[in-house]
């Protein structure tokens, strides 16, 4: 079996983490196995500077992408800078000759600039989701992924989602078996359930311009265990049933019901976190009513279980 090579790509303001990934998984990481050949290229001369002042050599220009059967892009420093017009060209003729090209976290926006992603699916880092889409209306954007592979392209969500997408890559070319060896050699899992809807920040506004919207919504997180009908919370709110729904949609830019589940999802997290409640007391605590219910929003929200949440997340004492 010929070793496939792989082309890891350079590029000014690096970020070191991002580019010892592919150089670690791919590298000599398995002594006496040599599974991949390993190359660093750049589309500029070296050496190339870190945004931590890092230096590296690459070990070939652009013209080293022609030889690689797998080429990773780790990054990119400037979402609104496009790639030169050689890195560009080598990787469309990359993949038109059969290579896999692949970008992580940010570098999906290189692959984005090549056009090799245009009517795909593609994966990059949630905080970029409506840059990319702005940029790229063309390419079909999953923001859960935390990779996604279509036609010989690979792209993944942000930074150690890139450990991951290389070790999918590690599964698709030597087996399970390999890329598990790899994985505990890393001490890293071989495979993270869920996506990046469990990393993704959703703040609900603690407070709006409206007194009254605030007053009960502090009224709420209070009494997270009950359960109001909208009517009475209107009543309390000294408003008419539609008058109060439209200020509170305009107050917080949510419905109530929205707003509600999206408060009791949150503090699930944080008793998951913090407590050692069974999911049927947090169930009860945060108004849920069963641990069924509990269970199917989280799962639906969040792409985890409650309980694989809390063995990721719960704090040490």
């Amino acid at each position: 079996m010929k070793t496939p090579a792989v082309a890891v790509v350079a590029y000014p303001n690096f970020s070191p983490f991002h580019l010892s990934v592919p150089c670690l998984i791919f590298g000599d990481i398995l002594p006496g196995q040599e599974l991949f050949s390993l190359e660093v290229c750049a589309a500029e001369p070296g050496p190339i500077s870190s945004v931590h002042g890092l230096s590296l050599k690459p070990s070939a220009g652009v013209e080293g992408l022609a030889r690689a059967d797998v080429i990773i892009v780790p990054g990119w420093d400037d979402p609104a800078l496009e790639p030169s017009p050689e890195l560009l060209e080598a990787l469309r003729g990359a993949h038109a000759r059969g290579a896999q090209v692949v970008g992580l976290c940010l570098g999906t926006y290189v692959l984005a600039y090549a056009g090799l992603l245009d009517g795909r699916r593609a994966s990059t880092h949630w905080e970029f989701e409506q840059d990319f889409l702005v940029r790229f209306p063309k390419v079909r954007l999953d923001t859960n992924a935390l990779y996604v592979a279509e036609d010989r392209l690979i792209t993944s969500a942000g930074t150690a989602a890139g450990v991951d997408c290389c070790l999918y890559l590690v599964r698709q070319h030597y087996g399970s078996a390999i890329a598990n060896k790899i994985a505990r050699r890393m001490v890293v899992p071989t495979y993270r359930e869920g996506g990046q809807a469990q990393f993704i920040e959703k703040p609900v506004p603690a407070n709006t311009q409206d007194a009254r919207i605030n007053g009960l919504l502090d009224f709420l997180r209070h009494n997270q265990n009950e359960s109001y009908a909208l009517d009475a919370l209107a009543a309390r709110a000294n408003m008419s049933r539609r008058s109060f729904t439209r200020y509170f949609q305009k107050a917080t830019g949510m419905s109530v019901g929205e707003w509600v589940l999206t408060e009791r999802l949150r503090r699930t997290q944080e008793l998951l976190e913090v407590s050692n409640h069974n999911i049927e007391t947090i169930a009860d605590l945060v108004g849920f009513g069963t641990a069924t219910s509990l269970r199917q929003h989280f799962k639906h929200a969040f792409g985890v279980t409650p309980i694989e949440w809390r063995k990721s997340f719960q704090r040490a004492d």
